[in-house]
């Protein structure tokens, strides 16, 4: 199951443009062949009716809409939208020994208030009781002196673009997998910046030296393999900065993670 959380209220003005996302996403996903696994999935889809005007009320509907959601479907695809969803998705989502894996050009560690946004909902995640020892962000290379003290305090597991580069992605992804198999659900969730704008311009914060659209999928194709991910959302997408690119890549995203 897709579902569609067209929010951009959580992206503090910066964000206007990502509640098209989803429909553009499904309308490019609909002109898509099988998966690199041969594999075609049937698109069923589902909304859940936001208000951007209300962010709280909003992310109060998401988390509600979710925990029916997480009950009915085994593990749906989520599209927003900005990355505040995830606050209100994974809180809907989790329960004890829960993993919360996070492909991000940045870490969202900004210091907590409410209502969450897409620059904090993170730390604000850590600060309702999610263990910080269960978070594992992959592609960061922008933050600040303060988020790097509260990961480096917190021990969150921290693959940063440097360490991509001079690990190499197998090794890794071969990390990422053996913290992930200790969880007892992972939740997946990808925030399109975590790749080089060379390959997706179509967002917010465009950082360079990010991921290729191929090293993307390559830790994609192989974290598919796990079989205690249970939800996967995709973020950050702005079809109004760039489309054709972007939008090409998220559906190939949504594509490649459907079985």
């Amino acid at each position: 199951m897709i579902i569609k959380i067209p929010l951009y209220a959580g992206g503090l003005g910066k964000t206007n443009g990502v509640e098209k996302a989803p429909d553009k996403i499904l309308e490019k996903l609909k002109e898509l062949n099988c998966n690199e696994d041969g594999f075609k999935a049937p698109l069923n889809e589902l909304e859940i009716q936001i208000d951007n005007s209300n962010i709280e009320a909003s992310q109060k509907t998401i988390e509600e809409e979710m925990k029916k959601a997480f009950t009915n479907y085994p593990c749906p695809i989520i599209i927003g939208g900005d990355h505040s969803i995830t606050y209100a998705t994974f809180k809907a989502f989790n329960q004890e020994n829960c993993g919360l894996l996070i492909f991000d050009a940045h870490p969202d560690l900004m210091q907590e208030f409410d209502p969450a946004t897409h620059e904090n909902y993170l730390r604000n995640l850590v600060r309702d009781g999610l263990d910080p020892s269960n978070i594992i962000l992959v592609g960061t290379r922008n933050q600040d002196a303060e988020e790097l003290n509260f990961i480096a305090q917190n021990k969150i597991k921290n693959f940063n673009m440097k360490k991509i580069s001079y690990m190499g992605k197998e090794e890794v992804c071969d990390a990422i997998m053996e913290t992930c198999n200790k969880f007892d659900k992972v939740y997946l969730s990808i925030d399109i910046d975590a790749v080089d704008p060379s390959f997706a311009p179509g967002t917010g914060h465009c950082e360079p030296g990010g991921l290729t659209s191929r090293e993307l999928l390559y830790f994609l194709h192989r974290l598919k393999n796990l079989k205690n991910i249970k939800a996967i959302d995709l973020v950050e997408i702005n079809p109004e900065k760039e489309e054709r690119l972007t939008i090409g890549l998220g559906a190939k995203i949504v594509n490649e993670m459907m079985n």
